[in-house]
């Protein structure tokens, strides 16, 4: 059985603040049970980042054309790791991409792994990040209430889609993921 890692997608300012545009309503409900998680995966814990494309190439110069607050340098503030999960001993994997199943993330958990994936935004970089991931062979479990969506409809939405994948996509609680670590 392949290694489970915790992978926490984008647990950035850009999509937590309310005062961002990306800011997701749910970002403060999702901290909880993302230490939890990473409690119990200690040593197995990755965090990413994204960060806009430049120079922005094919359809990323229109979309962030269309988003201009985003279009900042890499290490804009507006990027930063949101505060509550700078405890959080992992290593950081930042992408230019929505997807985060990047070559640095396949360095730290290998070809095949089992992901545990929480964050945000579940519409967005987690689901775009769960397809590739589970095309190029890994298995994954999205933690459900430990991913904020842009609204929740749109987590509805987006958990609805990874359900059609099992068994490379499984959905869990983080109870129910916990609980499986420890029992």
């Amino acid at each position: 059985m392949p290694e489970t890692w915790l992978v926490v997608i984008d647990p950035q300012r850009i999509f937590a603040s309310p005062d961002s545009p990306w800011g997701s309503p749910m970002f403060p409900a999702i901290l909880d049970p993302v230490h939890r998680l990473a409690a119990a995966h200690v040593g197995r814990t990755v965090l990413t980042r994204w960060v806009a494309p430049d120079p922005a190439r094919g359809s990323w110069a229109p979309y962030l054309d269309a988003w201009p607050f985003a279009r900042v340098p890499a290490d804009d503030r507006l990027y930063d790791l949101v505060d509550e999960v700078r405890d959080i001993e992992a290593p950081v994997v930042t992408a230019t991409t929505f997807g985060k199943w990047v070559p640095d993330l396949v360095a730290i958990t290998g070809e095949t792994p089992h992901l545990v994936v929480a964050g945000v935004s579940t519409d967005c970089c987690v689901v775009s990040t769960a397809l590739a991931a589970a095309d190029a062979g890994a298995t994954l479990t999205v933690v459900t209430d430990a991913c904020a969506g842009s609204t929740p409809d749109n987590h509805r939405s987006a958990l609805d889609v990874m359900s059609l994948y099992p068994p490379q996509i499984t959905l869990a609680t983080t109870a129910e993921v916990t609980a499986g670590l420890l029992g």
